[in-house]
């Protein structure tokens, strides 16, 4: 069995909620209750639920984006501070790369692609030919070489999610996490980019961890479900059982809310 490559024990957040007066006690809102979890190297992970179950928060924690208020992230047996000053994380931003949901908010719209995608590449220090690799990426992820002078206004929101793909790619990593990825997207693009997120993760062995509302695509990539409900997981296990035969009654309503076409219409 592959070796565990993330791992998080009791990991939890709570954010502060102002006080309607003065002299009322403090009370915390909690985002994520502690949390227990493992990703194996080269594992497809989707993560489901609701909006607010925590998901988001959940992916944060695990990358080192934000500070847990309590609880551990271990990234291939290294512990992740997220309070550590932005330099001494550099290892790990060398070893995964993040596509948000948002393609349009998600890129510099003053920078040109080519900038964009080698970001990852001065900032982390990459030693590479980078407009040669800007190319090899651009290619990779279905856009033509001439894209790399052009601007992200100028192309549709598929293609803004293609590069901002390359940008998570440009640096090799082997994880790569998709924050609803494909939720802003059309069905035809969303078919494109969920094809292409398959071909990355056969051909590279990437581990992939994908966030998302829409369970025919987690159903469709992800080994493994976990699924999320008020900031606790509720439940997790191999994709074909959680989904084919679910044991919380969450997941099940999850389940049901899934539309179907009637054959007989």
């Amino acid at each position: 069995m592959a070796d565990v490559l993330l791992r998080a024990r009791a990991l939890e957040r709570s954010y502060p909620s102002p006080r309607p007066h003065p002299f009322a006690p403090r009370r915390d809102a909690v985002a994520l209750h502690p949390v227990d979890l493992d990703i194996r190297r080269g594992e497809s992970v989707g993560i489901i639920g609701e909006s607010g179950s925590g998901k988001s928060t959940l992916v944060r924690l695990l990358l080192g984006l934000d500070i847990p208020t309590g609880g551990t992230v271990e990234y291939g047996g290294r512990a992740v501070d997220a309070r550590a000053r932005a330099r001494s994380l550099h290892w790990l931003r060398r070893a995964t790369g993040i596509v948000f949901q948002d393609p349009y908010a998600s890129l510099d719209p003053r920078m040109t692609v080519e900038r964009i995608v080698a970001e990852p590449l001065w900032a982390l220090g990459v030693d590479v030919d980078r407009p040669a690799r800007v190319r090899e990426l651009l290619a990779r992820v279905g856009l033509p070489a001439d894209a790399a002078g052009r601007h992200p206004h100028e192309f549709s929101g598929g293609q803004r999610q293609r590069i901002a793909l390359a940008r998570a790619l440009a640096h090799g990593p082997e994880t790569l996490v998709g924050d609803e990825p494909l939720s802003a997207l059309d069905v035809t693009v969303r078919a494109q980019i969920l094809a292409l997120l398959g071909e990355l993760r056969r051909d590279d062995g990437m581990t992939l961890v994908l966030v998302s509302h829409d369970i025919g695509v987690v159903q469709n990539l992800c080994d493994v479900v976990v699924v999320m409900k008020d900031g606790r997981i509720v439940e997790r296990g191999p994709t074909e059982r959680v989904l084919g035969d679910p044991q919380d009654p969450y997941t099940r309503r999850l389940l049901s809310a899934v539309p179907v076409i009637d054959p007989r219409g």
